[in-house]
């Protein structure tokens, strides 16, 4: 097969063929089970009935799963903010230790799972991501920590897409995390069914559009890498272009990005749009850069004339026309 072929195949790839699906791990309450210490649940929405569609969830519940009782007396961090103590409010029960080591165990089943991403419950001394409160002897809080096990998870997994159920109310940081995910699936499907330097070319220029929006620095940089491809170890090189996937994917976009990716692809239709077409189409991306119209709206407008002009195969097979399934709406926001 070649570049092109592979290209198609890359971009229309809603499957690994190894797999089913997306697999992502979750607080297990967030699904709507009574699992958290006063014997309720957090059910989240748009995680267990939108979201849910489209992937398959890992429930994890690291207090329960530890031994702990339905319900339990609260725990809270105590100690370093850089390695906390896991304990209970009233009685001081130490429970560090214990969750660690099952935390070991899980994380090496994990790895067996072959997960793209996790979403933990916001504020949880167990699996909190971001702010959990820690708590000095004296009994003063500061948000400052990270859950015990959310802490393995990032040391276990370096690269996996981590975000916590509060922050994704944000649509801007929702659509982030969700672009994160389908990038790291898609590749994870690279490095287990065409782990080739011409897979690698293939897979870089699918997302090129993709990598400009998020960091053009980035998208430069991991070019340099590509054109390494089939000089330097394969090991090496897979590692060093992956973490620099996921870095650039974890800067945000901004209308300014965005606005530049549209002008960019407005550049193949140069010739081919009449006056009128190419001034309804720059005012619909001007509206979108002030806040006035969602991304959606300029995209579709220019989605419609690249399939009605004669442009490059490879533009039309960019991820970023197409990231994720559309029925999540996050483009739609302004």
């Amino acid at each position: 097969m070649d570049n092109k072929g592979k290209l198609t195949e890359i971009v229309n790839q809603t499957q690994c063929a190894a797999g089913p699906t997306i697999r992502l791990g979750i607080s297990t309450c967030l699904l709507g089970e009574n699992v958290r210490y006063d014997g309720g649940h957090k059910l989240d929405r748009f995680l267990a009935r939108t979201l849910g569609r489209y992937v398959e969830w890992v429930p994890v519940c690291p207090e329960v799963e530890t031994g702990m009782s339905i319900p339990r007396e609260a725990l809270r961090l105590l100690g370093d903010p850089e390695a906390p103590r896991l304990v209970t409010i009233k009685t001081k029960r130490d429970y560090t230790d214990q969750m660690l080591a099952w935390a070991r165990e899980r994380l090496d089943g994990l790895v067996e799972t072959n997960l793209h991403g996790f979403i933990f419950k916001s504020k949880s001394p167990s699996s909190g991501l971001y702010r959990v409160k820690v708590y000095t002897e004296e009994g003063m809080p500061s948000h400052v920590g990270t859950g015990i096990f959310p802490r393995q998870v990032m040391r276990r997994f370096p690269l996996l897409p981590l975000e916590e159920e509060g922050r994704l109310h944000d649509m801007h940081l929702r659509e982030n995390f969700i672009d994160r995910v389908f990038a790291y699936y898609r590749w994870t499907c690279l490095l287990t069914e065409n782990p080739t330097p011409g897979g690698l070319v293939a897979f870089h220029t699918a997302h090129k559009l993709t990598l400009m929006a998020h960091s053009p620095t980035h998208y430069q940089e991991m070019g340099r890498l590509v054109a390494q491809a089939g000089s330097q170890p394969w090991d090496e090189l897979t590692e060093t272009y992956g973490r620099a996937l996921m870095d650039c994917l974890g800067v945000m976009t901004t209308p300014g990005k965005h606005t530049n990716v549209l002008q960019h692809l407005m550049g193949f239709l140069k010739d081919d749009l009449s006056k009128e077409d190419k001034a309804e189409l720059l005012a619909y991306i001007e509206d979108y850069r002030q806040g006035l119209a969602p991304l959606i709206v300029p995209l579709t407008l220019l989605t419609h004339h690249l399939k009605r002009h004669a442009v490059p195969d490879w533009v039309h097979q960019q991820v970023y026309l197409h990231p994720y399934p559309k029925e999540l709406l996050l483009r739609n926001h302004v």
